[in-house]
């Protein structure tokens, strides 16, 4: 007999006791109905003192389970599980005891009443004990008993050996069949219990996780409202006050970094949610990559008051194959935790290689600190979304509360692991593994400076190419769709549009066409967008024309002649890629004008489709000067380079 435990009364014995205890009622009635139905073959003393007996042993059952029937189940001994097994065999005897004494007194009558009463007992049995084999044979044995002692009563009352062999032939057969309809039974509530648990275990994550994302909205209403509101008392001081121009530019900068942040996290986390972050692998100059991680961070640890250092730098392979910005950000994620919790002491980034055969490198990064560490139960919720918000982590050090979640993820799909050690009180230690091969040298990225957007202003006032008077045929755009660079561009060491002498028509005047500004186009649905794009870009000298939607700018297309068209891909009316598509299907005159696609979608599939429109660069939103001007050059010196080879 099992003894009752928290397994036990999800499946099995506890289950089917509270089956039977929901049934009663029904054995009850039954009991009445069936002592009612005997009487005229028993008399009325016989069936009363078996009424009697079977109302008491329905009571004693009762008493005996009452433990596990209770509003509030309690666990059982072993002992009265056994007495309550007993129980349960004597209830069933004492109701099959009805059938013999049919048998015995009341003839062939008194027997075909028990040969139908025995085998509807053992099927309420097989009903009334799901999933338990105990409580199944405790209630189904007395009626097997019964039955299998038919062929001997018929041969007493004088039945031939071949009817008593087709009896017990009879009885073989149903008890087999009782036994497979129990097993599939058993088996379908067992699958009914499974799916009923797993949908409450569903349920129950789900209100969690929302429960967490409603606190992680409430962190990020929060955090977005104080970068707007620096942004919006800035930009009031600006209009009342401009003695302050560099600490109100500092400042909108600054919330805008902030505000960037925020939404690269949601978007990516989203991205990896959706299985649609995919990871690149080109060659990279590892050393440059930690540091830039350790430049970015200096100042920082600086003002607190941290020592930042880097361990074994030297050691490692200076070319490898990855993607140097999701490397770059799992470890500024890192390095970032670590500066928000360490308030002395010092932050290490400690690096180790190994040559890994055939061909490439097994990779070690370990960012040590010394700030408060974490108990275990933290170390358990480390790595969930959204559960620095719950805790009121990112109220006390900012941030979105995703940065481990997604440094984990890209980990994992780098092929690599992020694990961590702590102790409370000592610090903690976070440690990435990755698997790199073997790379080729790169020319490493020159960070545009104030000075190089002084020079691209220079360079842009130049001759731009000339333009077009006649419509051209159309023809694809050979230059794929690049993403434009965010943290930096190439650097900026020539004109960006030479003079094209063997391009110009004969009847336009070349004087006239030098003094001619850059024109463009900036297509997007908003006008905060478009405006961002005219703060950037007019006081380098370029004429700007405005478009609200893709309709217009097919318009504006038809009507003049632009340099560079910068098209925003989501829109209504008519989306930019097909905008796109329907200008280089025309023969207007900028059938051939390079397409810069600006958005923030920026998956893989995102950029071959704008390619595919016939789109030529790409910018990422939200726009910033570097990449917006860097964009500018790289079309500008395409479009310069075909002419040439064309002439």
């Amino acid at each position: 007999m099992p003894h009752t435990t928290g397994a036990d009364t999800v499946s099995g014995w506890s289950f089917a006791v509270r089956q039977r205890r929901g049934a009663m009622m029904q054995r009850v009635a039954v009991g009445l109905a069936s002592s009612l139905a005997a009487t005229p073959l028993l008399g009325w003393r016989i069936t009363l003192a078996w009424v009697v007996a079977y109302m008491l042993i329905q009571a004693w059952e009762a008493f005996v389970f009452a433990p596990l029937n209770a509003p509030k189940p309690r666990p059982m001994s072993t002992a009265r599980n056994i007495l309550g097994g007993a129980t349960m065999f004597a209830n069933t005897s004492l109701y099959g005891a009805l059938s013999v004494l049919l048998w015995m007194y009341g003839g062939a009558a008194g027997g075909v009443s028990a040969a139908i009463m025995l085998p509807a007992a053992m099927v309420y049995s097989m009903v009334n004990a799901p999933r338990s084999l105990t409580v199944l044979a405790c209630t189904t044995a007395p009626q097997v008993i019964y039955m299998a002692a038919f062929p001997f009563l018929l041969i007493t009352l004088g039945a031939s050996q071949a009817a008593a062999i087709t009896a017990a032939a009879a009885v073989t057969i149903f008890i087999i069949y009782c036994m497979n309809v129990w097993r599939t039974l058993a088996d379908r509530l067992r699958r009914e219990q499974e799916d009923r648990l797993a949908a409450e275990a569903y349920a129950a994550r789900t209100r969690k996780a929302l429960s967490e994302q409603g606190a992680f909205l409430a962190a990020i209403g929060h955090d977005l409202r104080t970068p707007i509101g620096a942004i919006l008392s800035g930009a009031a001081d600006l209009h009342g006050d401009r003695t302050n121009l560099r600490q109100n530019a500092e400042l909108i900068t600054d919330a805008g970094l902030m505000m960037k942040s925020l939404l690269d996290d949601l978007l990516d986390h989203s991205r990896i949610e959706a299985g649609r972050m995919t990871i690149e692998v080109k060659d990279l100059d590892l050393r440059q990559v930690l540091a830039q991680t350790l430049l970015l961070w200096r100042g920082q640890a600086d003002a607190k008051g941290l020592r930042l250092r880097i361990e074994g730098a030297a050691s490692i392979p200076r070319h490898v194959k990855g993607d140097a910005m999701r490397l770059r950000q799992v470890l500024n994620n890192l390095v970032s935790n670590a500066m928000k919790f360490t308030e002395r002491g010092e932050i290490t980034l400690k690096v180790q290689a190994w040559p890994e055969e055939p061909s490439g490198y097994a990779l070690l990064f370990e960012i040590a600190d010394t700030g408060p560490g974490m108990t275990p139960e933290q170390l358990t919720r480390l790595f969930t979304p959204f559960d620095q918000t719950a805790e009121g982590v990112t109220e006390r050090h900012g941030g979105s509360g995703l940065g481990l979640a997604i440094s984990r993820n890209l980990v994992d799909l780098m092929g690599g692991r992020l694990t961590v050690r702590s102790t409370a009180g000592v610090g903690s230690r976070f440690t990435v593994s990755l698997m790199l091969p073997r790379g080729e040298a790169v020319e490493p990225l020159v960070e545009v400076v104030d000075e190089s957007r002084l020079e691209i202003a220079r360079a842009l006032k130049s001759p731009p190419p000339a333009r077009p008077v006649a419509p051209v045929a159309p023809a694809p755009v050979p230059t794929p769709v690049v993403p434009a660079p965010v943290v930096s561009a190439p650097a900026v060491s020539a004109p960006l549009a030479a003079p094209v002498e063997a391009a110009v028509i004969d009847d336009v005047d070349e004087d006239e066409n030098e003094a001619q500004p850059l024109r463009l186009l900036v297509v997007d649905d908003h006008d905060i967008n478009r405006r961002a794009v005219q703060l950037i870009l007019q006081p380098l000298g370029c004429e700007i024309t405005t478009a609200a939607d893709g309709l217009i700018a097919l318009e504006r297309c038809a009507e003049t002649v632009f340099d560079v068209i910068f098209m925003d891909v989501r829109m209504p009316e008519l989306d930019g890629r097909e905008t796109t598509r329907r200008l280089r299907a025309g023969d207007g005159p900028n059938a051939r004008t390079p397409v810069v696609a600006v958005t923030a979608d920026t998956a893989p599939e995102d950029v071959a489709a704008c390619q595919a429109a016939g789109m030529a660069y790409f910018v990422s939103k939200p726009l910033t000067p570097t990449a917006l001007i860097g964009a500018l050059q790289h079309v500008l010196e395409e479009t310069a380079q075909s002419r040439n080879e064309a002439a």
